[in-house]
Parts: structure tokens; sequence; C-alpha cells
């Protein structure tokens, strides 16, 4: 498994940045939705949770339990087709090269800031509650993947 830091994330936005070259490719048994999609929601995600961290108080942080956060955490997994993409992660209908490219450069600037930030800066998630910047970075870990794995396969 990739080092769950934040240089492992910029290898991450790296790979997804190499798949640039695939943006329209489709594979409808892997998914609905093209390479581009993938990109630019992972891309939306991690540029959506790292400002909700840095924005974040850290005072106001207090960790709860959560089994769901506990199970796919500890699995080093999220199952496809289960959860929906929120509206604000969602990508638009027409995705451009450029408009990848500059959520490419925002993302880097963003990992930067996270290095900056209180161990208790958090972000909230719908499924795994309140997460803190340790907790935050391994769910921005896990959901790159989970969709470069999407990626690759529709790639195959």
């Amino acid at each position: 498994m990739r080092k769950r830091n934040l240089n492992g994330l910029v290898s991450l936005v790296k790979q997804l940045e190499a798949h640039l070259a695939h943006k329209d490719k489709r594979k409808e048994v892997v998914s609905k939705s093209d390479v581009a999609w993938q990109i630019d929601h992972s891309l939306k995600v991690i540029n959506k949770v790292s400002k909700s961290l840095i924005d974040s108080n850290p005072k106001s942080y207090k960790s709860i339990f959560n089994k769901w956060r506990f199970l796919l955490f500890n699995l080093n997994y999220i199952p496809r087709g289960r959860a929906r993409a929120p509206k604000v992660v969602k990508p638009p209908e027409i995705i451009s090269k450029e408009g990848l490219s500059s959520q490419i450069y925002l993302a880097y600037k963003n990992i930067e800031e996270i290095k900056l930030v209180e161990e208790n800066a958090h972000f909230k998630h719908m499924i795994f509650g309140v997460l803190n910047k340790k907790r935050t970075i391994r769910f921005l870990h896990l959901h790159t993947n989970h969709h470069l794995k999407i990626i690759r396969d529709i790639i195959k």
C-alpha cells in the first residue's frame, strides 16, 4: 500500500494527471461515466475536502466512533456503485482538458496548504462522519485510489 501521507496524495494526483490522455475513453461494463468524469470527480473531492479541512476550526473537533469508517478504512476499500456523488462534487456535462488542468493545479496547491493545518482540523463526510486531518488524508487516498482503479479498468 502506498504511503498514506501528503506525498502519497501528490503521487495519486500525478496518476490522475497521467490519465488525461484517455479522458474520452468509456467502457459501459465498468462505469456509465468516462475517464474525464472519474478524474474531474476525484479532483473536485480533493479540492472541496481540502478547502473544508483548511477552513475548519480545530478547537471544535470531536472524535466519534463510526462503524462504516472503521470497517472500510480497515479494509482499505470503497465498494463500487453503492454511493452517489453529492451535487457539489459532480462533474459538469462537458469536461474540458483545461478545466481538468486547472483543478490539478489547485489540488497540488491545496495539498501544500494541508501541510500547514493543525492535526484537529476536520472535515465532515456524509458516511464516515467527522474526520480529523489524518483521517481526512486517509479518506482522500481511499477515494482517489477507488477512482483510479475504475479508470484503469476503463482503459484496459
